[in-house]
Formats: structure tokens, C-alpha cells, sequence
């Protein structure tokens, strides 16, 4: 790419910035009740329960529907929903949440303390995602009361870990809906049931996911929408078009084209900008399938990593959008990150064709060593675009790469159930605590078919013991310590490798109010967003 395109993403980075808390300026306005929310949903789900799935596109949806315990305020701080209060023993290893009362589900019946025992033990413990490894030292929860709900660890759980957990991984699901049936597959995984401020309407697979207001919703006299619209556009541009129409008010988690960042941030009616997502800081991914042996040699994957010159692609294709990765806990994370004097693999052709030759991979007709499938995510544009450099700077090393491009659920499925991939690439996301999402990438054990864990068939002893004791320090310099040796041993062996840091770019129509008010407003709920006329 060539300088005018640096220069457009650095204008349009630069507008992103300078518009940060637009609603400051309706601050004296009178909230107005009633109109319809549209939402960009780009990529569909297999599910939409946020109890079993932890991922933005399922927070998208879930999270107007079902509330976790514990959420986050404007300043990023663990916030009462479901939970009142909480505390915890002085050990660590008993937490006691006490609910809130009056709170029922959309079918009327009351929330208690058995619905949270059920979806700790039987979902976050055993299926989510990101819950299993979180959970994995939960030995049971006891239910002395309707409204007391006492989990019980073997080993220490720091307070300040599972508080920030729970905003993505404390959904909480009906018992009386699950129980009895094979979770996986109940009917309510794709039209969930809840106690948020909107209920579901449809689904039409494809087209649109409809919610509306909750009207007997615990918080008083809100939410103020009647509606909320999710209209499912794979394409960028058409999605670009139907907010210039009016027909879509907000597209989430950089799901447009960066070019259309750019020319609807000049539009006074948008606001482009990076506000609302500090809470899902997120690292570009390079993942290995250990089951392939050429992978499974060290050399081969150093080698890899030395062929791509991060640098020049993000100067040349994202911009100020992003910045050079060190690892898998972002810069912006204060209290873990370990410095960038961690293994790193700077771009060197040289040594990548030494480290090639040394496996034992030399160059055959056409220059070829091998062959590699890669299977990119189907998030975001910068991820389409980090597959294309990645095929195309392996070819100069003599790896040849194919590309394999597939929808959401294909992809899934492809990498994570059926483990039928070489190499993969998508987002890593960081939520303000590496046991919260970040070291399941690495930790061996997990479900076959959980996505965003380690599905790589790499086992470390050395990691998992590192990451257990780091989960269960209750000394907050001891565990950042433990970070330290965290991120060190994985980038020296590189099972798979997060070399670019970001944080998602949303697009809001500026008709909306009391948006991006908290640091993971696409994931919350928005009982309080209201739309001006």
C-alpha cells in the first residue's frame, strides 16, 4: 500500500480520538421513551446464550437478554447486577454473592440462588468457554437461602479476578429451562430467556434476531427502547450503506471496512471512535495446529514468525489503529502486563530460512518447502488482510499457503471441534485479567470444541503450572510476577502468537444517548440508551 493510504488511516484515527464522550453534550437532555434500536450483526452464532458462549458476538445479542452477576461501571469498576453484594473469606477460597431480590424471568418465575448454583456447576464449570479454566478449582455452590449463593474453591480464587470475570463470564441461565435436558442442544440456546431489560422475539436465521422491552424489568421504569433490531449484514459496504441510510444505528467491534471508518467519520452524523471498548483491548492472532508435525517443530515455528514483518503491516495497512504486540497480555492492561523484554521475533527473512533448512525443509520444485491451509476468522477486515500478508510473506521463505475462507460457523467448527486446520488466524481478547480469557488460549485440558481455548493439541506442564498458581495467587505482585513467567515461557515456545495490539472501533449514529458509557458497552445490556428524535 502506498503513503496516501497510511495517511487515510491516520485521519481517520486522529477524528477517532478527538470525539471521545460526544454524550457530554446531551448531558441536560430529557430522556425520550420508545423507537427502535438497529444493530449491525455481522457474523451469526451457533448460539446466543452468553452462559455457554463467551464471545462478542454472543454478548451482542445475549447481553440485552440475560445479566451477569457482577457488571461493569463507567470507570471500569465491578458493578452490582444480579449480585448486590459480595464477599470473600479470608482464604480465598469461599466468595459469597448475595442477589438481588424481586428479579424474575421473562416467564415470570423468580430468579434465585438455584439458578446461579445450576449455571456455575452445569455451564461456566463444565461448557463455557472461557468458564472451564476460570472454574476449574470450583468444587461446589451451596444455596443457603433464595438469595445467597456461596461458591466453594479447593484452591484460592483472588476477589478482584472473579469480579472481573464475571461481567463476561457470570451470565446467569434459568434452571428450570435446562434442567433435565441436553444443554448443548436446548431450543433456548438460539432464543434465550432472561431477566434483562429486553426479551426475544425471533430469529430468522440469516436476516434479523428481534428483542423487545421487558416490561416488568427490574430496574424502574426502564429500559427506555421498545425495541432492539439486530440485522444480520456479512457484507461491509452494505452495512456501511444501510447506516448512511439510516437503517442500521451502530455497527460494533470494527465490523465495517477501515476505508468506511474514514468517510463516516468526516459525516457529522456518525461517531466513529474507540470509546466504549476499552474493556476488550484485543491482539491479532497466529495459531498452530500441533497435530501437523511440521508445526509441532519449534524451528518451524520461530521460523514462521520471523518471515512476517509486522511493522510494515500495520504501518501500511492499519495504521494508528494498532501497534506492535509483545505477547498475550496487551500494554494496555496496568497491572499485568510484563514489559516488552519478553521472546520476540522480529522480522528476519535470513534467519527464517536458516531455522527452515535446519528442520530439515528444503526448498523443492518452485522453491516450495511445504504446504500449509490457513483458516482466517471471519471478524473483521484486518483479519482478512493479515491472512493475505501472511500467504504472501511465506511464499518468499518457500512455504506455500492456501487460504481457506468460511463463515463464522464454519470456522468455528473447523478449528475448534474438528481440529481440521494447519494454521488459523483471528482476535484474541483481553478482559482486564489473563485468567479471565487469555490464558485458556495456552492451558492444556480444555473441552474439545470450546472456542478461543487451547484447541492446538499442545500440552506445556511447565505452562499449566504457571497459569494454575497465577489463577490462585492472592498476592497481587506475586501473580503479576507469575504473569511475567507466563508470557516468557509462551513466547519462547510459541504454540501460537499474538504480534499486533488493538482496540475495536465502533460506529454510532448520533442520534443515539447514553451510548459507550461503559468500558464494554457493545457486550451490556443498554437499560439506559434512548434514541433522540
Amino acid at each position: 500500500m502506498n503513503l496516501s493510504r497510511r495517511a487515510m488511516l491516520s485521519t481517520s484515527a486522529a477524528l477517532a480520538s478527538s470525539v471521545a464522550f460526544p454524550e457530554l453534550s446531551f448531558a441536560q437532555e430529557q430522556p425520550r421513551r420508545g423507537g427502535v434500536m438497529t444493530v449491525h450483526f455481522a457474523t451469526e452464532q451457533r448460539i446466543l446464550n452468553p452462559s455457554l458462549q463467551a464471545s462478542t458476538g454472543v454478548y451482542i445479542v445475549g447481553g440485552k437478554i440475560q445479566e451477569p452477576l457482577v457488571d461493569l461501571d463507567a470507570a471500569g469498576n465491578p458493578a452490582p447486577c444480579l449480585a448486590e453484594s459480595w464477599e470473600s473469606s479470608a482464604d480465598g477460597k469461599t466468595i459469597t454473592f448475595k442477589l438481588r431480590q424481586g428479579v424474575t424471568w421473562h416467564d415470570g418465575k423468580p430468579f434465585t440462588s438455584a439458578d446461579v448454583q445450576f449455571t456455575a456447576m452445569e455451564m461456566w464449570k463444565k461448557i463455557l468457554n472461557y468458564g472451564t479454566a476460570l472454574q476449574l478449582f470450583l468444587e461446589a455452590v451451596d444455596t443457603p437461602d433464595p438469595h445467597t449463593a456461596v461458591f466453594r474453591y479447593a484452591r484460592p480464587m483472588p476477589m478482584n479476578l472473579i469480579l472481573r470475570a464475571m461481567p463476561d463470564l457470570g451470565y446467569v441461565s434459568a434452571r428450570h429451562i435446562y434442567e433435565g435436558s441436553d444443554i448443548r442442544q436446548n431450543p433456548a440456546n438460539t432464543a434465550p430467556m432472561g431477566t434483562g431489560p429486553f426479551r426475544f422475539v425471533q430469529y430468522e436465521r440469516g436476516q434479523f434476531i428481534i428483542a423487545e422491552r421487558n416490561p416488568n424489568y427490574w430496574r424502574n421504569n426502564l429500559p427506555y427502547l421498545d425495541r432492539v433490531v439486530w440485522r444480520v449484514v456479512g457484507d461491509r459496504s452494505a452495512a456501511a450503506a444501510q447506516m448512511e441510510a439510516g437503517q442500521i444505528l451502530f455497527s460494533p467491534y470494527s465490523a465495517l471496512a477501515i476505508a468506511d471508518f474514514q468517510r463516516l467519520g468526516r459525516d457529522p452524523r456518525f461517531d466513529v471512535t474507540t470509546k466504549g471498548n476499552e474493556g476488550n483491548a484485543r491482539t491479532n492472532t497466529l495459531e498452530f495446529n500441533f497435530r501437523n508435525p511440521v508445526l509441532a517443530d519449534i524451528r518451524v515455528r520461530r521460523a514462521i514468525a520471523h518471515a512476517l514483518d509486522v511493522p510494515f503491516f500495520i504501518e501500511n495497512f492499519l495504521g494508528d489503529f494498532a501497534k506492535k504486540g509483545t505477547g498475550p497480555i496487551p500494554s494496555v492492561s496496568t497491572d499485568y502486563y510484563p514489559g516488552p523484554d519478553t521472546p520476540q521475533y522480529a522480522f528476519d527473512r535470513r534467519r527464517a530460512n536458516a531455522l527452515l533448512d535446519e528442520a530439515g525443509h528444503r526448498r523443492g520444485a518452485g522453491g516450495v518447502r511445504f504446504t500449509l491451509r490457513l483458516h482466517p476468522a471471519p471478524w473483521g477486515e484486518d483479519i482478512a488482510l493479515w491472512s493475505t500478508f501472511i500467504q504472501q510473506s511465506l511464499q518468499e521463505v518457500g512455504i506455500r499457503v492456501e487460504v481457506v475462507r468460511l463463515d463464522a460457523a464454519g470456522f468455528l467448527r473447523t478449528v475448534y471441534n474438528d481440529w481440521n486446520f494447519d494454521l488459523a488466524t483471528g482476535w484474541h481478547q483481553y478482559r482486564n485479567d489473563p485468567a479471565v480469557s487469555t490464558t485458556v488460549w495456552y492451558r492444556s485440558g480444555q473441552p474439545k470444541g470450546a472456542p478461543w481455548t487451547n484447541q492446538w493439541g499442545w500440552t506445556d506442564a511447565q505452562t499449566d503450572q504457571i497459569i494454575d498458581a497465577a489463577q490462585t495467587e492472592l498476592d497481587p505482585a506475586k501473580r503479576k510476577a507469575l504473569y511475567g513467567d507466563f508470557v516468557r515461557r509462551v513466547n519462547d515456545q510459541i504454540p501460537l502468537w499474538m504480534p499486533i495490539e488493538q482496540i475495536f472501533v465502533s460506529v454510532f449514529n448520533r442520534r443515539l444517548r447514553n451510548y459507550a458509557n461503559n468500558p464494554r458497552w457493545a457486550s451490556s445490556s443498554w437499560h439506559d440508551l434512548w434514541l433522540a428524535s
